[in-house]
């Protein structure tokens, strides 16, 4: 699940509701901008940055040998 959320500037709270999220995702927040991105089951997900901003989210799968 990839989702964008946008935040108001008059807003001092970001509401998500538990049950929409997956098991297993992180959120991201730079810019009046939230993203959420669930994590593969087996990897890594980098967030790169570049001047104190959120360039790229990277996500690198794997499996167990």
């Amino acid at each position: 699940m990839d989702k964008d959320i946008m935040i108001s500037s008059d807003a001092t709270l970001l509401g998500l509701g538990i049950i929409d999220l997956p098991k297993r995702c992180v959120v991201v927040i730079c810019d009046g901008k939230a993203k959420i991105r669930a994590l593969p089951e087996y990897g890594e997900y980098r967030i790169v940055t570049h001047q104190g901003q959120v360039k790229r989210m990277k996500k690198e799968e794997g499996e167990d040998f």
